[in-house]
């Protein structure tokens, strides 16, 4: 019975989603929480814009610029408006907005489900329709949703987050709606139809345990994302320097192969040039933004030497790969077989590398990735022969 529960689970995710026009792809851009959390003014906000171009971010798709919490300060008391922090943004969040918009980016918002926000300031329950009318006002065109200060509402997380997205839809502009559910209640198995895109898990700390942790969990939903919805294992900490430069190869990897959105958490304006490599490999990206929006998961797990093989299917017919070593202190060949990709054991495959943008030859049956460092991946797109 829980299995055929499943399947219809399953099948309604393919059938209905949040009719909003957006999120297609998963998201990609910046969102100020992981670096800065509450320091946060219009100076730094207005000075990651440029740099998202000057670097080539913005150009490589990351064209949302998001602020996180700390922007709102108090309500008006008269109108119930929200009123930004007079001391980090004086010129006001429309200003802002529009600054972000001459620079051919997005501009995002965030707020919570609860009385307040998790830092404390004023949240949107009880103001969703005034809040979501102010938003569309400024020209925001993301709102990231947050759920503390909540338990006092005796509205379960579904009514509260239907509650903003249905005000969303009432003011007539396309705002991208992220949830920010932490995971809670399962949201993957039910909110296809309330946001473009939902948390499921906790938050993300820039360490290569919380790192596993978050997209382990994740995979867990796997069947349940598609174009319009998508699982979100959290924010990127490519560039926040808590990992080395190859397991946030590894963190990029696996969040583009599992489709999850590609949101930047670190200071763009001061970003290595390795991270930038990482953040704009266009091959990597490509898996992640390919339109049939299918999240790869996990095929084949090797519990004694501690590697994985993810896989995915792409829209022309591929399949993106990754030959996953997440065991200390060795480095480690991998065998990936192609009954595992759902092809024939005599089946003829080209074997691409895309980190090194190297095509690696064609190959019967399966592939040995060899030399896969610790805590590495190689990231391979393969292609069945057609005879």
């Amino acid at each position: 019975m829980l299995f055929f529960s499943l399947i219809i689970l399953i099948l309604f995710n393919f059938i209905y989603s949040l009719d909003n026009g957006l999120g297609k792809t998963p998201q990609m851009g910046w969102n100020s929480w992981n670096h800065f959390g509450c320091s946060i003014n219009e100076t730094i906000i207005r000075s990651t814009t440029d740099a998202l171009i000057s670097t080539g971010l913005a150009q490589a798709g990351y064209t949302y610029v998001n602020i996180d919490d700390c922007w709102a300060s108090s309500r008006d008391l008269k109108t119930n408006f929200i009123i930004p922090d007079p001391i980090g943004f004086p010129s006001g969040i429309a200003s802002l907005a529009d600054y972000v918009h001459s620079r051919s980016l997005l501009f995002g918002l965030y707020s919570d489900a609860g009385y307040n926000t998790c830092a404390g300031r004023p949240g949107s329950f009880g103001y969703e329709e005034i809040d979501a009318h102010v938003y569309a006002q400024w020209k925001v065109d993301y709102l990231k949703y947050d759920n503390c200060h909540s338990f006092l509402t005796n509205k379960t997380i579904k009514e509260r987050y239907e509650r903003m997205r249905d005000a969303l839809n009432h003011t007539g502009r396309p705002i991208f709606y992220s949830a920010c559910e932490w995971g809670d209640m399962l949201p993957a198995l039910w909110f296809r139809t309330i946001a473009n895109s939902w948390r499921t898990t906790g938050d993300i700390n820039d360490h290569w345990l919380s790192m596993l942790l978050n997209i382990d969990i994740n995979d867990l939903f796997a069947d349940f994302a598609a174009p319009h919805g998508f699982n979100d294992p959290d924010m990127l900490e490519i560039g926040n320097d808590g990992m080395t430069l190859n397991e946030y190869r590894t963190h990029m990897s696996l969040w583009s192969i599992a489709k999850a959105p590609l949101l930047i958490g670190c200071d763009v304006r001061t970003i290595s040039k390795e991270s930038l490599e990482i953040l704009t490999n266009s091959e990597v990206i490509a898996v992640n933004q390919d339109s049939l929006g299918i999240q790869g998961k996990k095929k084949r797990i090797d519990l004694v030497y501690n590697t994985e093989v993810w896989a995915g299917p792409l829209a022309d017919g591929s399949k993106a790969v990754l030959a996953f070593n997440r065991a200390n202190n060795i480095t480690q060949t991998i065998l990936v077989l192609f009954t595992d990709l759902g092809w024939q054991l005599t089946s003829q495959v080209k074997v691409r590398d895309l980190w090194l943008h190297k095509d690696l030859g064609e190959f019967q049956g399966n592939y040995t990735a060899y030399n896969i460092e610790s805590h590495g991946v190689q990231m391979l797109k393969m292609t069945l022969i057609t005879l």
